[in-house]
Formats: structure tokens, sequence, C-alpha cells
């Protein structure tokens, strides 16, 4: 299985906006549409395709929030896509270029303390939760580097 990431650029953001999660999945994800536009807004956002061999299948997007932070804002596979590893490899993939970054220290992430998987799954990588986001409504994760 041949899984990296990619810029999301002209060729590939329509696909990349086609991209859905499960009807049980989608109070948990924004859309990826919604996504690219914040992302061509605002300053410090970067966005990935996640690419099965030549087949978009997934999307991350990360804000550089401080020097030392950045916070992954969105994660997803398409649902025809899922339990296959792909998350997995993507995560570590994406997780493997922020830290190319030499004065980033701290990669958090945020999610709903009602996904099912999400505190067991970011773990893996090393994520350890801070409890609440400011807002006290989301779970917060931290990886110390």
């Amino acid at each position: 299985m041949s899984i990296s990431l990619r810029e999301v650029n002209r060729q590939n953001y329509e696909a990349v906006c086609e991209l859905e999660v499960t009807t049980e999945q989608e109070p948990y994800v924004a859309c990826n549409m919604w996504s690219l536009v914040e992302a061509a807004y605002n300053d410090g956002h970067s966005c990935r395709a996640i690419y099965l061999a030549e087949q978009p299948v997934g999307f991350f997007m990360w804000v550089k929030e401080t020097p030392e932070l950045t916070s992954i804002w969105r994660f997803m596979v398409d649902k025809q896509h899922q339990q296959q590893g792909i998350g997995r490899e993507g995560m570590a993939l994406a997780l493997a270029e922020i830290r190319q970054d030499a004065g980033i220290k701290q990669i958090e992430i945020c999610y709903n303390p009602q996904n099912p998987v999400a505190k067991s799954f970011y773990s893996i990588f090393g994520f350890i939760e801070q409890g609440l986001d400011d807002e006290g409504e989301d779970k917060l994760a931290l990886i110390t580097l």
C-alpha cells in the first residue's frame, strides 16, 4: 500500500472536496471545501491530501499557531477507504512533516469528547489529553517534542 501526502492544488482540490466520511462521523468532521476556503484566506494553514497510490482518499489541515506550536485542525479519510490503515499511515506522515520545522515544540489536536475512537487513535502517536479546549467543548491532546 503506497500512502503519501501531497499539496492540495488545482489538479486535486475537487477530488478532495468530494471525499466523505460516514453519516455517523459527520458531526465530528468539518467539510473539506470549507477547510480549503478557510486555508486560502488565513495565514499559516497547510493542507494536504492523503493519497493511496494516485488517488486522493483523505485530507489534513494544520495551522502554525505560534513559532513553537502547530495545531492539526482537520483530518479525515474517505468512508470508502477507512479501516485499511490509511489514516494511521497518513497521521504518521503528517506528524513527520510537521516535525521538520525545527522550531516546533508542541503539536496539538482537538476532538469531540463523544467521538468513540479519537482518544485511543491519537494516543498511539503520543498525543496526551490535556482536558478541554479554551471553549470547553472539545478534548485537547498534545505531543511535546
